[in-house]
């Protein structure tokens, strides 16, 4: 299936703007932009009610705002996207708003802190910071899930909370995410290039390791490339989402996979014509918010039941 029209033609604008490629410039630059991604992608629907929190950690305080829908039941702990690099509260606030109405649930979502200055482990650890404080303060069941990057630690948060007696997860949303540190399979090998002007390639994936992992032995750690965890058993139900244009999408598949083979409940939704970040990109990709609010009934289903 041919890429979305409506995707193509947006990144080709941005092709056609003379806009510098991720990896030629410095994460400062890089994060200057995120005004104008809020802007573009534009408001999400009303919650009742929208709160800007704090969440302490042992040595600091990290941001979050709450969304909470009328009639809310569980809560949802959502860690963004952008390469542990880029990416806030702010970029994530229309999705977050849509998931909450969907789903039925609370969201909280997650500002953690970001690479190159706070490398691995620190965004890992604010982020199971936050879902073990969720678990004190937030109405359960508890979900955790997140984008990309924000799938990543979705996924190793959940392995921790295994291997550490809790909190105790009901599901895991695992979006495009990132498993594994190898950046020659075949969606990287396909989608990494610059033959179509997509939104992540394979130097921008590099670009996004260099700075989250400055320590090169850290690449095969399971905590970054959960793929290579030796057991996945015993985790909570999974929503994998997978897009087609996607260098990860064989991450997110074999990831998937691994989880079924290891007996967790995995359901797996496909987008063969969306790219790479479709999911958070909602109204500007109208096909992204139909997916939120399916990821959202499944949340709403599994957490009543």
């Amino acid at each position: 299936m041919s890429l979305d029209p409506q995707a193509l033609a947006f990144f080709e604008a941005g092709r056609e703007q003379g806009l510098p490629r991720l990896d030629e410039m410095t994460p400062q630059e890089a994060r200057a932009g995120s005004e104008q991604i809020v802007a573009m992608i534009g408001p999400g629907p009303a919650v009742e009610h929208v709160e800007d929190i704090s969440i302490p950690l042992e040595r600091a305080e990290i941001a979050a705002r709450r969304y909470r829908p009328a009639g809310a039941h569980g809560t949802i702990v959502w860690l963004h996207g952008g390469g542990w690099v880029l990416g806030d509260i702010a970029v994530s606030d229309a999705m977050c708003r849509i998931l909450a109405e969907s789903s039925r649930a609370s969201v909280l979502s997650v500002g953690y802190r970001l690479a190159p200055e706070h490398p691995f482990p620190v965004p890992l650890d604010d982020c199971f910071a936050a879902l073990s404080w969720a678990a004190e303060n937030e109405p359960g069941p508890l979900v955790v899930g997140g984008d990309s990057a924000g799938g990543n630690l979705s996924a190793v948060c959940a392995l921790r909370a295994r291997d550490r007696g809790g909190p105790e997860l009901a599901a895991q949303l695992l979006i495009y995410p990132a498993t594994d540190t190898d950046l020659a399979t075949p969606s990287y090998l396909q989608h990494g290039s610059d033959e179509l002007p997509l939104l992540l390639g394979t130097r921008e994936m590099a670009w996004f390791y260099d700075h989250y992992l400055p320590d090169d032995a850290d690449r095969s750690n399971p905590e970054v490339a959960p793929l290579r965890a030796s057991d996945l058993s015993g985790l909570p139900p999974a929503i994998v989402v997978i897009a087609e244009y996607d260098p990860l999408r064989d991450d997110g598949t074999r990831y998937a996979e691994r989880l079924a083979q290891a007996g967790v409940e995995v359901t797996i939704l496909t987008y063969d014509d969306q790219p790479h970040g479709f999911f958070s990109f909602v109204n500007a990709f109208p096909t992204g918010n139909k997916a939120v609010a399916s990821v959202g009934a499944w949340v709403r289903e599994l957490i009543a039941s």
